[in-house]
């Protein structure tokens, strides 16, 4: 317990210590949980905010506890506040940092919430969102790959992640883990297209169908054909693109439909001779070949 200095003299005098004031002032020294507290945060958040400029010059040890003025704190809380931030703006770290320094403030603090992040990095509510649900979930694929007998449950509880979260990152890695087991098959199909002169030497990335979407999908660009593209969804198999630039569907969470769109059959993992023989068969006579949607 801290005592100022009125209250040290009324004490030492024998006097009743009086009270403190009432009212808030910029002044009053906060403590690591008080500082948390004004900003929203876990005092392990904190931890990290306090090595900011903005902060790390203004901390005072009293009898060996740090502490920071209340009108510092609360003005660091307004500049990181992004309420009122002008529509159109940009996030304030360059976008391919946001994974590594979300992940590095995330091991400081397993029970970081996006409101945290979005108030140390600048960046928007849904980046922040969306950057912790991804590291999370990758974070927690990696533990299950690694220990293929621990549930997913129990890895999860290892991680020290806050359990209001538990599904979304249960579920997000359960998609993760997919993405991971079927990207060789993808990447075999895309390697087995460029030794047939079909496509150019490419890396396969899988991804969600749509934003709010479980669903997985990769495309391949190809070359030297008709066709643009292939698109394959872990449901449906393979299908054909008609644009390069736009190879999937601009409706989220459906996959393309329409003129010149041909399902390769219903096996999501076609071999790549069946897949190459399919598509000679397509670019021979499209409307002969006894493929779906011609």
């Amino acid at each position: 317990m801290l005592w100022d200095s009125a209250q040290t003299a009324a004490h030492l005098a024998g006097r009743p210590a009086p009270e403190l004031p009432q009212e808030d002032s910029e002044g009053d020294l906060l403590d690591r949980s008080e500082a948390a507290a004004l900003l929203g945060v876990t005092p392990k958040t904190w931890d990290a905010y306090k090595t900011d400029p903005h902060l790390a010059p203004h901390l005072a040890k009293i009898k060996g506890v740090e502490h920071c003025p209340r009108g510092i704190v609360q003005t660091f809380r307004q500049s990181r506040a992004l309420a009122g931030r002008p529509k159109g703006s940009r996030d304030r770290i360059p976008r391919d940092e946001i994974l590594s320094r979300v992940g590095a403030l995330l091991d400081t603090d397993p029970a970081l919430t996006s409101a945290a992040v979005q108030q140390h990095f600048g960046i928007s509510a849904a980046t922040a969102s969306r950057a912790l649900a991804k590291i999370r979930s990758e974070r927690l694929a990696d533990r299950l790959l690694t220990d293929p007998v621990l549930a997913p449950e129990d890895g999860f509880a290892l991680l020290g992640y806050p359990a209001m979260v538990q599904r979304t990152v249960l579920a997000d890695a359960a998609t993760e883990l997919r993405a991971r087991r079927i990207q060789p098959y993808l990447q075999g199909i895309a390697d087995a297209l460029a030794d047939a002169g079909r496509a150019d030497r490419q890396d396969v990335r899988v991804h969600r169908l749509g934003p709010e979407s479980a669903t997985l999908a990769a495309v391949v660009m190809l070359t030297g054909t008709g066709v643009p593209a292939l698109v394959w969804e872990e449901n449906s198999g393979w299908c054909t693109a008609t644009s390069r630039r736009s190879p999937l569907s601009k409706v989220p969470d459906r996959l393309p439909e329409g003129a010149g769109i041909h399902y390769l059959g219903n096996d999501p993992q076609l071999t790549p001779t069946h897949l190459l023989e399919r598509l000679k068969r397509l670019e021979q006579d499209p409307c002969s070949s006894g493929l779906p949607s011609c």
